[in-house]
């Protein structure tokens, strides 16, 4: 029966993974998979982990399921990180914490929710957005169209952004990354998210925010802003957690969907639908990780570490920005790839283009997206100089 099945082409990040570890190359650069790496390359465990981690292996007493909405303990630590702990949402019980498997988990929670509960809305997604957006929708059976986001120059295209955020049809659902915009690293201004909320409000639209990478844009507080603002000033939304980067927890699967309603009374209806999506979809998320993030949370000490610990690797990757764009001063493209301090979190839409990203990888061993995404995570004070000089190759 599986003989008319034909072979795709294999995950274009996971291509570069193993394309990489062939390569024999000793200067060889990975800036292509998204995930945090230190000064040595390594993506280390996180010292508020470990001691998290032994403390749930000493005091563990089962291994039992924890129910289709997840650990309550993992939605109470998560909701005030995520709305800030005096939020008038969580005060009115507005929000409803849903436990998922990694941030794609919420997305797709959402996704099938949107498709039982509001039939015949359709999704829009910036261009460009994480492609794993497209696939996750469309796969849910949800019409997918595209608003601008970037302009010819790599550079944020807000004037047309809210143009077509103004010609979407009334109760579509639009796609909006909190911070770190993946892939371009392009976040909207305080005044931007304002704009953007008067446009959803009028147009009576449905935010639907990706919020994967809070505190690695400029803190945890400030990077929930336009997060915050949406909740508090519209009836609905829908929110999209993760804590696989900011506690580097990628392999233990942790999310969360936040569902926020007009009142109490209608979180319980939907929270009521959602649970149905998850436990068709899943069943139960995965325990640990959220057990994890439940034990630092409820812990001043090891929260404390934690924010301590995310702090500077924040800090580190705005650093490695600015040097990169300094590593580059010689070759006077300084000013061509300024973009890249500007822009936040670990991705950088450099405007490289996919020949010279193709340069890149065959002339000197540098691994990225072709669409010249890099995460900025994998520069370092080592690789800053060969990497400009190889730019500079490029470039002529």
């Amino acid at each position: 029966m599986f003989e008319h099945i034909e072979r795709v082409p294999g995950d274009a990040i996971l291509g570069l993974i193993e394309a990489f570890k062939k390569d024999t190359n000793p200067q060889k650069v990975d800036l292509g998979v998204g995930v945090y790496r230190d000064s040595a390359g390594n993506t280390p465990v996180m010292r508020a982990v470990k001691e998290a981690e032994a403390r749930l292996l000493k005091n563990e007493t089962t291994k039992t399921y924890i129910g289709s909405h997840g650990a309550p303990a993992y939605g109470e630590a998560v909701l005030p990180i995520v709305f800030g702990a005096d939020s008038p949402i969580l005060t009115a019980n507005r929000a409803s914490a849903t436990q998922s498997p990694g941030g794609t988990g919420a997305l797709r929670l959402a996704a099938d929710f949107i498709a039982s509960q509001l039939p015949g809305k359709g999704i829009w997604v910036s261009d460009p957005t994480w492609p794993n957006h497209h696939g996750i929708f469309t796969s849910a059976g949800i019409e997918l169209h595209k608003y601008p986001y970037v302009d010819a120059d790599n550079r944020l295209d807000f004037t047309g952004m809210l143009a077509a955020l103004k010609k979407i049809p009334e109760g579509d659902v639009v796609v909006l990354h909190a911070c770190c915009h993946n892939p371009t690293g392009f976040d909207l201004s305080a005044e931007q998210w304002q704009e953007v909320l008067t446009v959803l409000r009028e147009r009576k639209l449905l935010p639907l925010i990706d919020f994967a990478y809070q505190g690695f844009g400029q803190g945890l507080d400030e990077d929930a802003y336009g997060v915050r603002l949406l909740a508090e000033n519209l009836d609905e939304a829908i929110i999209t957690s993760s804590c696989s980067k900011n506690f580097g927890i990628y392999c233990e699967r942790t999310g969360c969907l936040i569902m926020v309603a007009k009142d109490a009374e209608q979180m319980e209806n939907v929270r009521s639908q959602v649970a149905i999506v998850a436990r068709e979809n899943y069943s139960n998320p995965p325990a640990h990780g959220g057990a994890i993030v439940s034990e630092i949370l409820h812990d001043p000490e090891l929260s404390a570490m934690w924010r301590e610990e995310l702090t500077e690797m924040r800090d580190r990757i705005n650093s490695l920005r600015r040097d990169f764009v300094e590593a580059l001063k010689p070759y006077g493209l300084d000013q061509k790839y300024a973009c890249v301090a500007e822009q936040q979190g670990m991705f950088s839409y450099t405007g490289l283009t996919p020949a010279q990203v193709d340069r890149l990888r065959d002339e000197f061993g540098i691994y990225m997206v072709r669409s010249g995404r890099a995460n900025v995570a994998g520069f370092s004070q080592e690789n800053l100089a060969y990497l400009a000089k190889a730019i500079a190759a490029v470039n002529e």
